[in-house]
């Protein structure tokens, strides 16, 4: 597995927070995410799908959506594994997890980032 970036992101896409692991996509992507999300009904959602060469896993949690973004042929099973692996990790440590509880808690939730993944690969994912 090699995820480039993880965002987390309001239900429309507007990026929260960011940590680019690899730096081999740009950021920008997220708007392409965001379009997609946001063009389609939510009964043609799925977790996993790819524009352009660059291939997007996410999951929702509460108000929040985690995006695993990657444009190498990486296990996205595994991706979807560590998203909701940090999610119980930042529930372990605020209670639960909200866009607000994310905004006040800012560096963190950049430190747990950097623990449980390491360029782009999962390390420890317990809190």
């Amino acid at each position: 597995m090699a995820c480039s970036i993880i965002f987390i992101t309001d239900l429309k896409g507007k990026v929260i927070v960011a940590k680019n692991y690899r730096g081999d996509i740009p950021e920008k992507c997220i708007e392409q995410f965001s379009q997609h999300i946001q063009e389609k009904d939510e009964m043609e959602l799925r977790p996993v799908f790819t524009l352009e060469g660059i291939t997007y896993t996410y999951i929702k949690c509460s108000n929040l959506l985690l995006v695993g973004v990657t444009k190498r042929n990486s296990n996205v099973a595994l991706i979807l594994f560590f998203l909701y692996k940090l999610t119980q990790v930042f529930k372990d440590y605020f209670g639960e997890l909200e866009e607000e509880s994310i905004r006040d808690n800012f560096v963190v939730i950049y430190e747990l980032m950097d623990e449980c993944m390491d360029f782009g690969y999962p390390q420890t994912c317990e809190s």
